[in-house]
């Protein structure tokens, strides 16, 4: 005979589920597969975005959770490209969302040959501990057509101490 099962929703809409053991209680184990990861990847049109995020709290100040992020943007294809503009969406744990658009990134705009990769690291202040980024990059082929290039969403986590 199975042990009953129960499945619970929190806060940030993820569906946990709870088992009862016989003897200590309710585990409970979060279904990790659902939440963002500090990394992603995703490939749009022979351009490869790859991302890993790291809590940056040297830099941070009092009432703000710093992250550092950093970026390789990678040209898979048979054509050169270039990144014109950067479209960010960025979510604190409160469901505050901030878009970020501009120029380039970094203060440039890189154009990438067949095989090339540019890899940039930036920055990006909260005021919750944990959070999520997301958007697009425009770019612009050999061609002279504009499309847009996916960041896949990845999270941004403060280890903190609670004492």
């Amino acid at each position: 005979m199975g042990r009953p099962q129960t499945t619970v929703a929190y806060a940030s809409h993820t569906l946990i589920k709870a088992h009862r053991a016989c003897y200590h209680g309710i585990v409970i184990m979060p279904d990790l597969r659902s939440e963002p990861t500090p990394t992603s990847e995703a490939v749009t049109n022979n351009i490869r975005v790859e991302v890993i995020a790291r809590y940056a709290p040297e830099n941070a100040q009092q009432g703000e959770f710093v992250f550092q992020y950093t970026v390789r943007i990678t040209n898979e294809g048979s054509e050169s490209v270039q990144l014109r503009s950067r479209y960010w969406i960025i979510t604190d744990a409160l469901d505050h969302v901030e878009e970020v658009r501009g120029p380039g990134v970094v203060g440039e705009q890189p154009a990438l040959a067949p095989g090339q990769s540019f890899k940039y690291s930036s920055w990006c202040p909260l005021k919750t501990p944990t959070g999520t980024m997301r958007g697009t990059f425009q770019m612009v082929g050999a061609n002279g057509a504009e499309f847009d290039v996916e960041i896949a969403p990845f999270a941004l986590r403060a280890r903190i101490t609670i004492h």
